[in-house]
């Protein structure tokens, strides 16, 4: 019955770990072309236009922009298939399991965030990046976690797993709150019919994926034109999708889920890792991580993630809030408290945001965002490894 029930966690347990060494791959390769003769070929091809559509019914964007609008709301989109599975059915349904994660993912999304405010207090410019360290990259966390083995009770890989689920959903709040641009209130109306659209078509119980899907496409459409990030119509085609755990014999969320999971492991985010990761090295030295926007990001990375969710989970375990996950010790705990520092994907997504009209600071993003990571992917997984089992 375990087993069982634990089968559909470690299937995509093993998922996100194998695709976070795939993100780190795609990474390096960023890295190298971009400090190499190809680099302004790399750079050139991802500011290319790309023109998608039918005479002048279409959309005109960059490459870069098309991965990042386009590619990362089908990201979100699953990420958001997960997130209202696990509160359906899945971890974080029952409430007393749900709350050291809960509380943990506030303390880790809070404490970076007040860091990179307290660096950059005064430069309203810089100031808008306050959102980017509190992400965790969760394919590149568990990646980390997987090479540690049995030493890693399942525990804390579930703990680990719902933490960085309810990261996201943090994350998605704030994109969809504070990184929107200018409102279109004649786009936000068709925004709006087509979601209704979506529910409707949800209460119907229909279980076939094309009509969501068509809808879906023209969602996206009004978002992108709307003003609010485009990504976040692949969160409200998300929520429309059914999951009724009384139909134990289909669900079509599920089915979805298990369908695009190796396209989005995969294909989506070792492209966007490989389109976001590229950066020039040239001239990079220890003073460039003293400038306010990669120190932020470093620091809140490093230090805040660890502190934010160790002392808010070692708080809520004394008071008895929550308890202490199974077979697991302070040691183990805090070490996963590290790997959150992991931030990457989310943490450049964000990055792309806050800084969307100041592209001078995406260079500074990038290295606060690679430095923090390493240092913590580093540091978390040696105290894993060293730390003892009792």
């Amino acid at each position: 019955m375990i087993n069982y029930l634990s089968k559909p966690f470690k299937w995509f347990f093993n998922l996100e770990a194998a695709s976070g060494l795939v993100l780190l791959f795609a990474a390096i390769i960023a890295l190298i072309i971009s400090n190499s003769t190809l680099a302004e070929l790399y750079f050139a091809t991802l500011n290319k236009y790309l023109f998608i559509g039918i005479n002048n019914f279409g959309l005109k964007l960059s490459i870069l922009h098309w991965i990042n609008d386009a590619f990362m709301a089908v990201f979100f989109f699953f990420v958001t298939l997960e997130i209202k599975r696990e509160f359906l059915q899945g971890e974080l349904s029952n409430i007393k399991q749900a709350l050291l994660p809960i509380i943990a993912a506030v303390g880790g999304m809070l404490v970076p965030a007040l860091i990179y405010i307290f660096i950059n207090l005064g430069d309203s410019e810089t100031l808008n990046g306050w959102a980017i360290p509190s992400a965790t990259d969760i394919a590149f966390s568990l990646g980390v976690l997987s090479l540690l083995g049995k030493r890693v009770p399942l525990s804390l890989k579930v703990f680990l797993t719902a933490l960085a689920i309810i990261d996201d959903l943090g994350a998605i709040v704030i994109i969809a709150l504070f990184y929107s641009g200018d409102l279109s209130y004649k786009y936000l109306g068709l925004m709006l019919l087509a979601f209704i659209i979506l529910l409707v078509i949800n209460k119907f119980n229909i279980k076939k994926f094309l009509p969501y899907l068509i809808v879906g496409i023209f969602l996206w459409d009004f978002t992108h034109n709307s003003g609010i990030h485009a990504t976040i119509a692949g969160v409200l085609l998300a929520l429309t999708i059914p999951h009724r755990k009384k139909e134990k014999d289909f669900s079509l969320l599920l089915k979805i889920e298990h369908a695009i999971s190796p396209y989005v492991a995969f294909g989506i985010m070792p492209i966007f890792a490989f389109a976001n990761a590229g950066v020039s090295l040239e001239g990079l030295s220890f003073a460039s991580l003293l400038n306010k926007v990669p120190l932020g990001i470093l620091l809140g990375l490093f230090i805040g993630k660890q502190l934010g969710v160790f002392v808010f989970s070692y708080v809520s375990i004394k008071l008895k809030i929550a308890q202490m996950p199974n077979n697991s010790n302070w040691f183990k705990l805090y070490g996963v408290g590290i790997l959150t520092g992991i931030g990457f994907t989310m943490s450049l997504f964000v990055g792309n945001l806050a800084f969307v009209d100041n592209i001078q600071y995406m260079d500074g993003v990038k290295i606060g965002v690679l430095t923090g990571s390493l240092l913590s992917t580093l540091t978390g997984y040696f105290l894993i490894l060293f730390s003892p089992n009792k």
